[in-house]
């Protein structure tokens, strides 16, 4: 089982807190497809929305694919996710409750031929847990740093 990473968001580990995490399919068009392959891929401001029982991925840009014919996709147009009724029913009832939100965490090509996206379930951060997020980072590179100091001594 090859996992070849395309995208990562590394913001939304820094904005949420990530309760859980879904792995999901993605209807794409040829040009669209090409274009996740390549790497031009922003997932940034995206997020996924539950729209009369479909999971829809939403403002995530996927750029127009440069050997393209006339025939090119809208960088930020929805597209459909692909998971499970069953899976889609239990996320409907944590997507309702208060302050939780789907975000894109990465995207990659499995086995080689299929895009697939992991979703994160997450709750949004406040300012002080942001900064207690980077102290806690800041202190953890400290000690790798002091403890490969001492060990080349």
């Amino acid at each position: 089982m090859a996992v070849e990473r395309v995208a990562q968001n590394r913001k939304a580990r820094h904005d949420y807190f990530i309760l859980d995490t879904f792995e999901c399919g993605l209807v794409l068009t040829g040009t669209e497809i090409k274009s996740v392959r390549a790497g031009r891929v922003n997932l940034k401001d995206g997020y996924a929305k539950l729209e009369k029982g479909e999971l829809w991925l939403m403002n995530v840009h996927i750029s127009p694919y440069e050997n393209a014919s006339w025939r090119q996709h809208d960088p930020t147009q929805r597209r459909k996710l692909l998971m499970h009724r069953s899976e889609i029913r239990k996320l409907s009832g944590k997507i309702k409750e208060r302050g939780f939100t789907l975000v894109p965490l990465s995207m990659y090509i499995k086995d080689g031929r299929w895009a697939k996206i992991e979703l994160g379930l997450a709750k949004g951060k406040a300012l002080h847990d942001k900064r207690q997020s980077l102290a806690e980072e800041d202190a953890k590179r400290t000690m790798a740093r002091e403890i490969r100091n001492r060990q080349k001594v």
